[in-house]
């Protein structure tokens, strides 16, 4: 079974909207995550904590995992990762020991804008069918489902 007829699961599927967003993230993030570990070498979990650093002036690894949703065993074998390779600075927090604030270096800024213009250029093409107003319906829609998930337990 191939084409069209396995797209008939979008409609079948006991949680539809979910299972759409999935699948189409995965047509954004699957072979653009690919080649970014081909040209740069660096996995999803260490990019998306370059990510957060670049839009945040200092965070800490679970600061990162509630921003991300991404486990926080991921998100701290991609500190030690970056901060080796010079992307990002780790620096003793004095308010908690068990914490550290982390922030990007100016080689991880590059970085993640070298990674950022990827995945923008692939989140076009797959959402390019849509209209402008379209796009804007559902930027409006995420953004709405957004603030309320990061309002639910892990």
């Amino acid at each position: 079974m191939q084409g069209p007829e396995l797209t008939s699961i979008f409609d079948t599927v006991e949680f539809r909207d979910a299972y759409r967003m999935s699948y189409l993230t995965n047509a954004v993030i699957v072979p653009t995550y690919a080649e970014v570990r081909r040209e740069f070498g660096i996995i999803r979990s260490e990019y998306h904590l370059l990510l957060c650093l670049s839009h945040f002036d200092e965070l800490n690894a679970q600061d990162v995992s509630r921003v991300t949703r991404m486990p926080r065993n991921s998100i701290s074998r991609a500190v030690h990762r970056m901060v080796s390779e010079g992307y990002i600075r780790r620096a003793p927090d004095p308010d908690d020991a068990r914490q550290a604030r982390l922030t990007i270096t100016a080689a991880g800024r590059r970085l993640h804008e070298q990674v950022a213009t990827l995945l923008e250029a692939r989140q076009e093409e797959v959402l390019s069918p849509l209209t402008q107003r379209e796009r804007e319906q559902l930027a409006r829609l995420l953004r709405k489902a957004v603030a309320h998930a990061a309002r639910l337990p892990n």
